[in-house]
């Protein structure tokens, strides 16, 4: 058997820790009872597991856990918060702030509030790919009921500035939400200082299972009222019907509990394979670094390269490495990354684009091979189209 490439697409999904699957295992076998049925030990044992694990999801975003609404995933969560507050505040305004750089599960759930009759606006940002907080300032509106902004973007790694928004939208009276998916368990989150509404979250980006995540909802200053979108049974307190997972959510915790473990540290491990990575890549000329260069992610490198089919540079590497030119919801669209775009790119730059995404169990030897194999295939591809 062939050996695999080298996986560096950890911004799309991640493998499950062994300690994340070892925690989930007894409740698809010896305790696998559902959660309401509240008349014997097995649905008992169902629920104190997802009690518990709803108190350590919300524990780690500074939230009660009475906040935590189980869904199936960060689209989910982020349908759930767009459409669940438009619904319930329509009477209020139909005006909704979010930005052109989002990832599509907020983009098309917005996409479709307009045909409902809704007003989107969609902020453009800085070359470095973070919101001008004066053009924040400048859309709000006195119909405006909501502003979504991304934590950390899914293709360049960038982080907004969430504290700021928080405050301009707590001191407007307007409701925020971020979407967290690739920012918990990576960076420190606190709901109470950011002034966060609602926030989307997500396991499978953190070394736990598909299938499962969250949604914060806040329940004080303000109560933040949500339209379900999914009926039948009541379940999380009539804002998700559904049976819940419970071996899902306890991976989901688990894998929470130990990231936030090591964020520090592995934080600073990232950063150091990431900036080899930098150094090596930067040897070339016609290499831009996506995103402001210091305010992402540890482990997200996005580049672009002048002078080479973007197409032909991806099937180049994929013997060697499993990489990335985007977003994995969009990978099979042809069109330009709507990111890249939004940073001022051309088709050609953002065609040529490769996102590295580094994790847990990335190693320094991994990036070298990585680094060196990624330098003599730009060259090679360059010396092709010259002749």
């Amino acid at each position: 058997m062939s050996q695999r490439p080298i996986y560096l697409d950890c911004n799309a999904t991640t493998p499950i820790d062994p300690q994340v699957l070892d925690a989930m295992l007894p409740y698809f076998t010896e305790y696998f009872g559902n959660a309401a049925s509240i008349n014997h030990i097995y649905g008992w044992e169902a629920e104190a597991a997802i009690k518990q694990a709803r108190e350590i999801i919300a524990q780690a975003i500074h939230a009660t856990p009475e906040e935590i609404v189980f869904t199936s995933g960060a689209t989910e969560s982020n349908n759930l918060a767009l459409k669940g507050v438009a619904e319930a505040y329509f009477n209020q305004g139909r005006h909704i702030i979010t930005t052109l750089t989002e990832h599509n599960a907020i983009l098309d759930p917005c996409h479709y509030l307009e045909t409902l009759g809704f007003e989107i606006t969609y902020l453009p940002v800085k070359p470095d790919g973070i919101v001008d907080i004066a053009e924040l300032k400048t859309a709000i509106r006195p119909d405006t009921i909501l502003v979504s902004i991304m934590a950390a973007n899914n293709e360049i790694g960038v982080l907004q500035p969430l504290a700021e928004i928080g405050e301009i939208c707590h001191t407007q009276g307007i409701l925020f939400h971020t979407d967290g998916a690739q920012a918990v368990g990576k960076i420190p989150l606190d709901v109470q200082q950011m002034n966060l509404d609602l926030m989307s979250l997500t396991a499978h980006k953190i070394y736990g299972p598909k299938g499962i995540g969250a949604l914060y909802v806040r329940r004080r200053h303000p109560r933040v009222k949500l339209a379900a979108q999914l009926h039948g049974g009541g379940h999380e307190r009539g804002m998700r019907s559904g049976t819940l997972s419970t071996p899902q959510i306890v991976g989901f915790a688990k894998a929470i509990e130990l990231a936030l473990s090591q964020i520090r540290s592995e934080n600073q491990r990232l950063i150091l394979l990431r900036e080899i990575l930098c150094k090596k890549l930067s040897t070339l000329d016609g290499i831009y670094l996506n995103g402001h260069p210091t305010q992402r992610l540890a482990g997200n490198l996005n580049i672009s390269v002048e002078g080479v089919d973007g197409q032909a540079l991806l099937l180049g590497l994929q013997s060697i490495m499993a990489v990335s030119s985007g977003s994995a919801c969009t990978s099979t669209k042809i069109e330009p990354s709507h990111v890249l775009k939004a940073l001022g790119h051309s088709d050609q730059l953002a065609y040529a684009s490769i996102r590295f995404g580094l994790g847990r169990f990335t190693t320094e030897s991994e990036i070298h091979q990585v680094a060196d194999y990624t330098v003599n295939t730009i060259q090679s591809l360059r010396r092709i189209k010259s002749r």
